[in-house]
């Protein structure tokens, strides 16, 4: 392979500079030699900034929920360098028929009848819905903020950040990997593969097999209103999973919640989009809406069984899998990163023996588990 002549030696190459991988620079940060590449020139530029911004710990399967109530720990607290909170409570409320309520509701919501949901969102029409299930744990966050975070912990304990640098070769030698990032070269012992939407394609380019990997598309808006919202309102869901809204410094975020399956892309709104979206939710809430701010697609990428993916490659040593986050990016971060960098650390082999035990949530999200293998 065709190397740059000036090779940078580093312990963890991450790929791809979204939540995942900055929150994982920000974590190894001091603990061994690191550097992230990104394909954009800018970090976050595709579905880590594009995101709803509330971090619901009743959201997801299992292993998500525990990942979210570990992150949401590390972050109630969490303020940037000039003091500003991170994340804050914002509640979270589901709407519909009495059985897909019942359906979409998890252990430690609320149920409500419909006048109780109306107090708390008054914009939500009578007779417009059956039930009503209330989230009291929820939290948003500043999402920006949360990455430039994590972004300037990652700079200042050492982590090189390379943008507009996409991977373009790879190959596997005794003691790691050589990589070839945009202008510059690597020497890795261990590459991460953070890559969002594009975590198969990178794999391949490693000579790595495919996990399977589904992007689906995620579009969403900010509108602006003759009226204001409370900004104390939860945070609105159809539970049949058909469209949310929330308050929003501009009015109000809406988003027709869709997944439909996509190429790894620059994934843009289609037209009509949000315009049928603000048609579904005015059947459900009185919405004063006199334009569209701004509107935005995002991709999420799932595994096929919806869990995410975290660990060493079962056949290509030193290569460590950091995706399928699905719509749980921001929500399982902290606790993704923590065990992602435990992992790095103590190495393939350490997992192995047992010397360094993994928790039964890691050992849900081992790459070994996907049926693409077999």
């Amino acid at each position: 392979m065709a190397i740059q002549s000036s090779t940078n030696d580093v312990d963890v190459l991450i790929v791809g500079g979204g939540i995942a991988g900055l929150s994982l620079a920000a974590r190894l940060a001091g603990q061994c030699r690191v550097a992230l590449v990104e394909a954009e020139q800018s970090l976050a530029y595709h579905t880590s900034a594009r995101s709803a911004q509330q971090l619901i710990p009743s959201y997801g399967p299992a292993p998500v929920q525990e990942l979210t109530r570990r992150t949401l720990a590390t972050l109630r607290d969490a303020v940037d360098d000039d003091g500003r909170r991170l994340a804050w409570p914002s509640r979270f409320m589901l709407v519909g028929s009495r059985g897909d309520v019942a359906a979409e509701a998890h252990a430690g919501m609320r149920h409500l009848e419909p006048e109780e949901a109306r107090v708390l969102s008054p914009v939500l029409r009578e007779g417009a819905f059956e039930a009503a299930a209330l989230d009291n744990d929820s939290v948003r966050t500043d999402a920006p903020a949360l990455l430039a975070h994590h972004e300037a912990r990652a700079r200042n304990g050492g982590v090189a950040i390379q943008l507009g640098s996409p991977v373009h070769t790879a190959q596997r030698v005794a003691a790691g990997w050589l990589v070839g990032a945009g202008a510059e070269g690597f020497h890795a012992t261990n590459v991460v593969n953070a890559a969002g939407a594009w975590a198969d394609d990178l794999a391949i380019l490693f000579g790595v097999e495919r996990l399977g990997l589904q992007p689906f598309r995620r579009t969403a808006a900010l509108v602006s209103l003759a009226e204001p919202l409370d900004p104390e309102m939860p945070m609105i869901a159809a539970a049949d999973d058909s469209w949310y809204f929330r308050p929003d410094e501009a009015g109000a975020l809406v988003s027709p919640s869709e997944t439909e399956p996509s190429r790894a892309e620059d994934a843009v709104p289609r037209p009509g989009d949000v315009e049928r979206t603000l048609d579904l939710i005015s059947r459900f809430a009185d919405l004063p809406v006199t334009g569209i701010v701004r509107a935005w697609t995002g991709l999420r990428t799932s595994a096929a069984d919806g869990i995410p993916v975290l660990g060493f490659d079962p056949e290509a040593p030193g290569f460590f899998w950091l995706a399928g986050q699905g719509g749980y990016g921001f929500q399982t971060s902290a606790a993704m990163a923590e065990a992602a960098s435990g992992q790095l650390i103590a190495g393939p082999e350490a997992i192995r023996t047992g010397a360094y035990p993994v928790s039964e949530t890691e050992r849900a999200l081992d790459p070994h588990r996907l049926s693409v293998r077999r």
